[in-house]
């Protein structure tokens, strides 16, 4: 049931309608464009994550970095520079496609974006003796995606939904439907939504009562229609990647298209997540260790660190998300007791019967997809 937002069903023969991608010389074959491991004697790790996305230190509190890094001895450089999956990859598209470093041993980006990387060639696979707790406890949900079957590639880092939220010092009348963002009078010109297509269109199809798993081409254009209408009228302030959330508590953003724990981890509590009656999207971000990382056994250390049960709880805790480790709602108790039964992290099937993935796209339906979403959000 978690397969993300668009991701895990999308066709992985749709690579070369990236953006950059016109060639079939960026591909490249991981077993040749590898480097020597070398974290038997360097003890570092490089990683590029999602802003709020990992627990942090605090009087008293030690974080699960800083637990990994006592655990295993190396040193985490960690940095929070992915803001968006497109924009992400055009910071490293040319290393990888031409078989050079981007000098990090892992990222983590979105099912969809993901199984493009891995497709192209451009992901090394792990190896299986080195991560026994993600096959031991990935949940079963995550354990198969078609781009990825076996999780040779790739490990989730988090789960999540997508919704609506709101600034309720700001806004007196809560929103609750998706729909709202693009009509509402006095949103006008307050409203963010994501640079993601596939949530995005995803939510807006819902909003017109159409499954974003099976719709047309007359569907996408009427739900596309809606989107440039409001854009053009003014209606959304801008599209945006993580970085809404500092906009919707200030109240520069009234009401916005948000990500579950990225409400729930903002410190905030005059934020609120709502699942739109029309739905949500739900999708996973992943674990990647890209070519010619030379590192990759101190990746695996922190992939199978974080399969922990214990380790899990404990950074779910933190961000909220839905956590993708059998056990963790069990080492919850021991953790965060009022954390044991929240939906956010460990999803109730009725929870879940409200979420929606996006329909498996061609690669002729990809490029004319994106071609149009980026001629209206201008990313």
């Amino acid at each position: 049931m978690l397969k993300g937002a668009a991701g895990t069903a999308f066709g992985l023969g749709s690579v070369l309608a990236l953006k950059g991608f016109g060639t079939s010389g960026l591909k490249q074959d991981p077993a040749t464009c590898r480097a020597t491991d070398e974290s038997a004697h360097d003890k570092n790790f490089v990683i590029s994550n999602w802003p709020l996305y990992i627990d942090e230190p605090d009087k008293g509190y030690r974080s699960t970095l800083q637990d990994f890094e006592k655990q295993t001895g190396i040193k985490v450089h960690y940095t929070d520079d992915v803001n968006d999956n497109s924009e992400f990859f055009a910071k490293v598209k040319n290393q990888l496609g031409a078989c050079e470093s981007t000098k990090r041993d892992m990222f983590v980006l979105t099912d969809w974006m993901a199984a493009r990387m891995i497709d192209v060639g451009w992901i090394q696979p792990l190896d299986p003796a080195k991560v026994p707790n993600l096959h031991e406890n990935i949940i079963d949900s995550l354990k198969s995606p078609d781009w990825d079957p076996k999780r040779t590639y790739s490990a989730p880092w988090q789960s999540g939904l997508t919704g609506l939220a709101y600034n309720k010092k700001y806004l007196k009348k809560p929103v609750k439907q998706y729909g709202e963002l693009l009509t509402r009078k006095d949103l006008h010109g307050r409203v963010t939504m994501l640079t993601e297509l596939r949530d995005t269109m995803g939510l807006i199809l819902l909003s017109q009562g159409v499954d974003p798993a099976k719709f047309s081409d007359a569907q996408w254009n009427t739900a596309m229609d809606a989107l440039t209408k409001a854009t053009s009228d003014g209606q959304i302030r801008r599209f945006t990647g993580n970085d809404y959330v500092q906009d919707l508590s200030a109240g520069n953003v009234l009401a916005c298209e948000a990500w579950s724990g990225d409400i729930a981890n903002a410190g905030d509590d005059n934020l609120v997540f709502v699942p739109p009656e029309e739905g949500m999207m739900i999708w996973a971000d992943n674990m990647l260790v890209p070519n010619l990382a030379t590192r990759e056994g101190n990746a695996e250390k922190w992939i199978d660190f974080y399969y922990d049960p214990h380790n899990a709880a404990k950074l779910a805790d933190y961000n909220q998300y839905i956590c993708p480790v059998k056990g963790a709602q069990k080492a919850m108790e021991k953790v965060d007791p009022d954390n044991v039964d929240n939906p956010l992290i460990f999803p109730t099937d009725e929870t879940l019967k409200q979420t929606h993935r996006f329909m498996a796209l061609k690669e002729f339906q990809t490029r004319e997809y994106e071609r149009q979403f980026s001629n209206v959000t201008g990313v």
